[in-house]
């Protein structure tokens, strides 16, 4: 990977660059407008957003009006978990499209495998779920479908009653929390990981491990965490609305970390998950 501009192919052979600009927290006004406005600028051409984000408006106006074609940017956004289910995937992704104000979506994720309103009866939601999410694909109106959030035990489920194995895992990844497992399975399934909270929240910058690597090459804690996903085959999701951390988020380019520090990276243990449990239906 050389640039913003190179890519991840997904099994179905579409290419998704390999750095995407997060979206999750950034307010639904002019903030998440002028935010992604400026990821494009500093030459990101991946936009991940949600419907439980409730930002999709804004995401769509900054797409529309960056100056840059539709075509070379690559947009994703997730199905809320009380939405899962066949007519009400078709209903929501029919609502999330009027709010992008797009034609069409380049990713759609089921965002959480268990939901509170389906805590006794997730596996068949999910299945109905996806029977949805494969109808779209097959009627142009996804370039490509995946999960975020799933574990081993989810996919085992999904992967009996699925057609069209998910392309994409979108899951918790930083230092102190690398998910090396379910990387590797997912990779043995041809799916393309991506870490959600790349920076842990930013709780993990300061740790002396990332500082000292960091001082090594001449960047920053955040660029050699970023460099680290990537040199694991995952595309990270950073998240800013500080134009100069947008930036330098995106210049992860200009080195390579040593085999050693990747090493050291991987065995910071001081964190762990700090979103939801995967495996808990509590929203």
């Amino acid at each position: 990977m050389n640039s913003l501009k190179d890519t991840f192919v997904l099994s179905n052979g579409v290419k998704i660059p390999c750095v995407g600009f997060g979206t999750w927290k950034i307010p639904g006004d002019e903030t998440v407008v002028n935010a992604v406005k400026e990821a494009i600028k500093a030459g990101y051409r991946h936009v991940d957003t949600a419907a439980i984000y409730f930002n999709e408006e804004g995401v769509g106006q900054a797409i529309k009006e960056c100056g840059v074609p539709r075509s070379e940017i690559f947009v994703t956004s997730k199905l809320w978990n009380s939405e899962q289910g066949y007519e009400s995937t078709l209903a929501a992704f029919d609502a999330t499209m009027e709010r992008l104000g797009l034609d069409y979506l380049d990713l759609y994720l089921i965002h959480w495998p268990m939901a509170k309103d389906f805590k006794d009866s997730w596996q068949t939601a999910v299945c109905e779920t996806w029977r949805a999410f494969e109808k779209l694909y097959k009627d142009g109106r996804i370039r490509a479908i995946g999960v975020s959030n799933f574990l081993e035990n989810h996919f085992e489920v999904l992967l009996d009653c699925c057609e069209i194995v998910p392309m994409v895992n979108q899951i918790e990844i930083h230092p102190g929390y690398n998910k090396a497992d379910t990387v590797q399975y997912c990779h043995s399934q041809g799916i393309v990981v991506e870490a959600w909270s790349p920076l842990g929240q930013g709780k993990c910058m300061d740790n002396p491990v990332l500082k000292s690597i960091a001082a090594k090459y001449g960047k920053s804690s955040a660029q050699v965490t970023l460099r680290w996903l990537l040199q694991r085959d995952i595309l990270p999701l950073p998240r800013s609305i500080n134009p100069l951390h947008i930036a330098e988020n995106a210049d992860i380019f200009s080195f390579e970390l040593s085999d050693e520090d990747m090493g050291r990276i991987s065995a910071i243990s001081a964190y762990g998950r700090l979103g939801g449990d995967p495996n808990e239906a509590r929203f």
